[in-house]
């Protein structure tokens, strides 16, 4: 009986999270052929403004499969209108496969919500759900939940003992706006993004108007980072006012401090080894801190921002020593836009606006004391800091 693995998803684009779990997957079930299944419409959420075309995305997909043994691409939901409902997918692959062993592969999170799919009884009777997670802490109690909770509906449900490479489709295509990519495409589908111009990666960031910037900034956030950023922004620009800066430069500082903080740890550090900067011993310890110095590298390569912004992001989670009115102002305003809420931030307001170094200085010794009761290690910019406004 021949084994067949289905593996849908929007892969917008294919990357290497999806090589490296298909193949993953080809070998633990012991697949004679895995089907990747381009979804064409998304039924829960729309794909992305600016994406490539359902056929565009087939044919990165071919590419990204051209050599790989055992892997093909299905364009079942590409072909049929409406919706991609994953229970016509595996009807029409049943229709066509009548005698074939089907194993239906997700993540976590679809394991999870399996029982609100649409129509998952008409799914259960002809495949085995075939799961596999990211290696985050606690998964692998959410996977066994959610196999116990789908195994009382009936189904058939196989947890393989793999991880995949942790990156998804929404990171890649911040990265490709970055002019980076690091290890997790392919060459040839780089190549071919390039060419075609796909993502946007030939639009020309520089020079954008405010209301442009705020457009891309927002794109590339994760959304519940939004109010915070346009927070920022307003109220850099308000201090700016106060303080005698320029206001347009505080704005986009604001706007753009911070671009680069959706990208985890690991991919700070692709991006600083792409832009050819060197990093001290403290950054590569806590490359999470590197928001504030990959933001900075992205303001002046992507958007072209002048040095007084790029400055001002590089030392907006820091600070540092001679900080400039500019830069005062950026770390000033991240730390009390007016979604910021806790204890001392109306301090920290009133400061604000009456003295300037003293908030700067009440923004530091907070966060001093913040990482004291974390145990966290200070970085030497904020104590060089603290040391030049208590000279």
């Amino acid at each position: 009986m021949e084994r067949i693995g289905i593996y849908g998803g929007t892969f917008n684009p294919p990357h290497i999270g999806h090589l490296h779990a298909a193949a993953r997957a080809v070998e633990a079930l012991n697949l004679d052929r895995l089907l990747l299944v381009p979804v064409a419409v998304p039924p829960h959420k729309p794909l992305p403004a600016g994406s490539p075309t359902g056929a565009q995305r087939a044919e990165l997909l071919r590419l990204a499969v051209r050599d790989l043994d055992a892997l093909e691409i299905c364009t079942l939901e590409l072909d049929r209108e409406g919706p991609s409902y994953t229970w016509e997918t595996v009807h029409d692959i049943r229709a066509q496969y009548p005698a074939a062993e089907l194993f239906l592969l997700m993540g976590t999170d679809m394991l999870e919500s399996f029982h609100q799919w649409r129509h998952p009884e008409r799914i259960l009777p002809e495949v085995t759900l075939a799961a596999f997670g990211r290696g985050g802490k606690g998964e692998k109690a959410r996977l066994e939940k959610a196999r116990e909770n789908l195994e009382a509906m009936g189904a058939k449900v196989l947890l393989m003992d793999t991880s995949v490479v942790n990156i998804s489709s929404t990171q890649i295509r911040r990265m490709l706006m970055f002019q980076c990519t690091g290890p997790f495409l392919p060459p040839q589908i780089r190549d071919h993004i390039l060419a075609q111009g796909l993502y946007g990666v030939d639009r020309d960031l520089r020079k954008l108007s405010m209301e442009e910037l705020e457009q891309v900034v927002v794109s590339l956030l994760d959304p519940k980072r939004v109010p915070h950023v346009l927070g920022c922004r307003d109220t850099a620009a308000k201090l700016a006012e106060i303080w005698g800066a320029d206001v347009t430069d505080a704005a986009r500082a604001g706007l753009l401090h911070d671009i680069t903080k959706a990208l985890d740890g690991p991919l700070q550090l692709t991006l600083c080894d792409e832009y050819g900067t060197i990093l001290d011993d403290f950054s590569r310890r806590y490359p999470k801190t590197l928001h504030a110095l990959t933001g900075s590298l992205v303001a002046r390569r992507i958007f072209g921002e002048n040095d007084a912004v790029v400055s001002a992001i590089r030392s907006h989670t820091t600070g540092k020593a001679d900080m400039n009115t500019l830069e005062k102002i950026i770390y000033v305003a991240d730390y009390m836009e007016p979604c910021r809420d806790f204890p001392g931030v109306e301090k920290l307001r009133h400061l604000a606006v009456t003295d300037l170094d003293a908030a700067l200085k009440c923004g530091l010794e907070m966060t001093l004391e913040h990482l004291a009761r974390q145990g966290s290690e200070v970085s030497p910019e904020t104590r060089e800091a603290l040391a030049w406004l208590n000279r």
